[in-house]
């Protein structure tokens, strides 16, 4: 079973490459926030909770996550595997998405981390929040805040999955099928397909 991870910073351009990586590679996609909201509108006992501390406006605790990833994972037992988008985002996260699996004996095969620096990432934003109509996407500040945020927190998941021989960096600079191209290379030549 393939199962990976794909992370970088905002505009990074996560969703198109794991679009395309679920297609070629015939994998479910797990993005926390829709299982979030798939859970809640299921009216689920997570989605419960989860509704119960978001109206708080409480982020959800990492327990209810990954409680919503093992069921998101057991209710697809024929899947050609799992890639994760959005999560982890915090060493605590990893490790317990690490336990879950290994619980599960479903290991994260790969972990792909898209490398684009501070002013291509402001301007991709940017340039997004022209069409998208986000607030978030539209103010130079606050883009530069997301992606600050991002290095202190989620960058230091690349030295948790290196130990792990797991991470495998893209330049996420470039022609959308030129970095499609890289991340299977990474994904062929590391042997877990």
């Amino acid at each position: 079973m393939l199962n990976i991870i794909i992370f970088g910073p905002p505009g990074a351009g996560k969703g198109t490459q794991a679009a395309k990586l679920i297609s070629k590679y015939n994998l479910v996609h797990l993005s926390t926030g829709d299982i979030l909201r798939a859970e809640i509108s299921a009216g689920t006992p997570l989605g419960f909770e989860a509704k119960k501390l978001m109206d708080k406006g409480i982020l959800v605790s990492d327990d209810i996550v990954i409680g919503m990833i093992d069921s998101k994972i057991q209710s697809n037992p024929s899947a050609n595997g799992f890639i994760f988008d959005g999560f982890p985002r915090t060493l605590a996260q990893a490790m317990a998405l690490d336990k879950l699996l290994e619980e599960l004996k479903l290991p994260v095969k790969a972990t792909l981390a898209l490398e684009v620096n501070t002013e291509e990432l402001t301007k991709r934003i940017l340039l997004r929040g022209k069409s998208s109509g986000r607030a978030d996407d539209q103010d130079e500040n606050t883009v530069r805040k997301r992606v600050e945020e991002y290095a202190s927190k989620t960058a230091p998941l690349k030295d948790y999955y290196k130990k792990q021989d797991k991470l495998h960096a893209v330049n996420g600079i470039g022609d959308i099928e030129e970095i499609f191209n890289a991340l299977c290379r990474e994904i062929e030549n590391s042997r877990v397909v």
